[in-house]
């Protein structure tokens, strides 16, 4: 308890300097916005002060497509070339999963050589969750599977994982790669951390124009973006996990007479590939998360037909194709998880089995997609599902959004009416006239006081770019929607987490609530939303909040469960009820972990603002849509920077907070 104790005295020595110095910076903030009445370009940044750099990067990146050269090749062959290399490990999986392969037979005829049996791809999948799994994960993906079938997704969905079987290996080596360089030189890793943050934090939308310009329009290009956006937590993972090798063994390495080579391959590797293969499962997750988003630029399959649904507002396709994409992201997330916890057999051992032994999982998934493949010449329906046995729930789904549209349009419109006038609005107005050199200073004077004077000056000079650049009032949108966006989902992630925080059963049911909610694309929150409530500001908060939830109750539950046992023991000891432990115990104790979580609510709520744009804001989101639709790379990766910078701002302002907090409460 002396840390506790500690706590309670430190603030009286500063508090009073930390609260004079914050209304110092109020005055100053409303005094700026006073004089923004006269004094225009403090209310409104000046068009003429505007940095073209939008501009500098177009012009950089017509430069490069049109006229730069490397040696013998021009910059677009180098890259039409890396889009061809990639293109041969595409049409292979594709003509093993999804079309088949047409043979030629004369000029007028051919012959089609049929794909893999759909049942064969069903047992094999299932046979490897057996092997590296349990019985129980074997009933899971091999349901995973059947539900793709059922429901009419099988075609669609061999068409995404062809993509997934070819992007996620490369992601997962090009990571691994840059994260080995990482580890063994620091310059390096302080080099690349930048670049990792804003590949992270900028909107995907704005990665498909230069990735459209450099690798043309079609399946190749989609899936290069997907590697863009699916790499950085692998290249983060790689560094900390090869970090995380204990010293012995790097000891007994060097003792064995390994050389820097055998070091890396035979000691560091092998010893974090449980760490390791937690990046390989951010990868798989990144990548299908990409596949909705990836369509807009000639990806097909489950991510074109969930897009081609929310354009003709048919909400039953559009939920059964992207709950076809959640039971895939389920079934290779919990397979990835089996090939980390699963034991490696020693070689010595290994050596010691015949050939069959070694090999009886791929022996028998060979055997599986061979026998059925076989078996599908003679009995039809195991070539692919037959028609009449799909079940279709669209017009259930269809059915039910009109009878709550017919039933309770009048209850739903005056709650959007009720927030959009009372809460929405005034908080945007607010927002967007708030003088942009006052916001500056009061983000410098919360960084210094949290983090030094460093961390002021970075989100200061933040906010500054997002201003010079033409972008503040469009970020004021965005801030507008996010905050918003963000309480609401905490106010209801945070008592979800205390009640599974409590509850062993209630736990679970919230864990796998929270899972759905982040394997369902992004897309599918706004069927039902726009079929509601239409499109606006109202529509796009829903989305956004129903998108966002999900940390808020994991981080919620994580950080109440961590509460040292011994803490709770004595403040029980010291005659504390339920409710006061609660309140004055766990969730003071929970709350670094608590805002950890609230800085992922807000990451969410940031990527969630190029997908609400299809629904009608007017915020940098739009702009970024806008590039795409243009085909204006300037204004897409200008606008991009400008969401990145805001998130780097609430990542930088709450990380510090928080390591802050765990400092002072003795949690380090």
């Amino acid at each position: 308890m002396t840390a506790l104790t500690g706590v309670e005295t430190r603030p009286a020595v500063v508090r009073r300097p930390t609260v004079l110095l914050w209304a110092l910076t109020l005055a100053v903030l409303l005094a700026l916005w006073f004089a923004g009445a006269r004094m225009e370009w403090l209310a409104h940044y000046p068009d003429e002060w505007v940095l073209p750099l939008r501009d500098w990067v177009s012009e950089a990146m017509e430069w490069l497509v049109k006229e730069a050269t490397f040696g013998l090749f021009t910059f677009k062959e180098f890259t039409r070339g890396i889009a061809w290399l990639l293109n041969v490990p595409l049409q292979a999986c594709l003509v093993l999963l999804a079309h088949g392969l047409e043979v030629p037979l004369g000029e007028e005829s051919s012959i089609l050589i049929p794909p893999l049996s759909w049942l064969g791809v069903l047992g094999g999948v299932t046979w490897l969750a057996w092997r590296v799994g349990s019985r129980g994960l074997a009933i899971l993906v091999g349901t995973c599977f059947a539900y793709l079938a059922v429901f009419g997704q099988w075609n669609s969905a061999m068409v995404t994982l062809s993509s997934i079987l070819v992007a996620v290996p490369v992601g997962i080596v090009c990571g691994g790669l840059l994260g080995i360089l990482g580890y063994r030189s620091h310059a390096f890793e302080r080099a690349i951390t930048p670049v990792l943050d804003l590949m992270q934090t900028v909107p995907v939308f704005a990665y498909l124009v230069p990735v459209l310009f450099l690798f043309g329009f079609g399946p190749v290009s989609a899936m290069i973006a997907t590697i863009i956006y699916a790499m950085p937590p692998m290249v983060r993972m790689t560094m900390l996990a090869l970090r995380g090798v204990s010293a012995e063994v790097l000891e007994f390495g060097r003792m064995a007479g390994c050389s820097e080579r055998q070091m890396l391959w035979k000691v560091l590797l092998p010893s974090a590939r449980h760490s390791l293969m937690v990046g390989v499962n951010q990868v798989i997750m990144l990548s299908l998360n990409m596949v909705i988003i990836a369509s807009m630029i000639g990806a097909g399959g489950l991510g074109h037909d969930v897009l081609t649904s929310l354009r003709r507002l048919a909400i039953g396709d559009g939920l059964e194709a992207g709950v076809a994409i959640t039971v895939l992201a389920i079934s290779l997330d919990r397979l990835s998880q089996a090939v980390a916890n699963r034991g490696a057999t020693p070689v010595h051992l290994q050596t010691e089995q015949g050939f069959a032994d070694r090999h009886t999982t791929l022996l028998g998934i060979a055997g599986i997609l061979l026998g059925t493949y076989v078996l599908a010449f003679f009995i039809p329906a195991l070539r692919s599902y037959p028609d009449q046995l799909v079940i279709d729930t669209g017009p259930l789904f269809e059915n039910l959004v009109a009878w709550v549209n017919v039933h309770l349009y009048i209850y739903l419109d005056a709650v959007k009416s009720w927030l959009l006038i009372n809460l929405l609005i005034p908080f945007k107005r607010l927002l967007i006239d708030a003088p942009w050199p006052g916001v500056a200073v009061v983000l410098a004077m919360a960084g210094w006081r949290i983090g030094g004077w460093r961390l002021g000056a970075l989100v200061a000079s933040l906010a500054i770019f997002i201003a010079v650049t033409g972008n503040w009032e469009k970020a004021m949108v965005s801030a507008y929607l996010c905050g918003i966006s963000v309480v609401l989902a905490m106010a209801i992630g945070l008592p979800i987490g205390i009640l599974a925080a409590g509850s062993e059963r209630f736990h679970r049911i919230a864990q796998n609530i929270a899972d759905t909610l982040q394997t369902l694309p992004s897309f599918v929150y706004l069927i039902p939303v726009v079929m509601l409530f239409q499109v606006g500001d109202f529509s796009a908060m829903v989305a956004i909040t129903a998108y966002a939830v999900a940390p808020a109750i994991r981080y919620t539950d994580h950080g109440l469960r961590g509460v040292p046992g011994e803490v709770i023991e004595a403040a029980k000891m010291s005659g504390c009820r339920r409710g006061q432990l609660l309140w004055k115990v766990k969730v003071p104790l929970a709350m670094p972990e608590i805002m950890l979580g609230v800085n992922q609510t807000i990451m969410m709520a940031l990527s969630m603002l190029v997908i609400t744009a299809l629904v009608g804001t007017r915020d940098l989101g739009q702009e970024v849509y806008i590039a795409l639709t243009r085909a204006d790379t300037g204004l897409g990766l200008v606008a991009g920077v400008c969401v990145a910078f805001l998130a780097i701002i609430a990542d930088r302002l709450i990380g510090a907070w928080a390591a802050r907090r765990k400092r002072e409460l003795g949690l380090d």
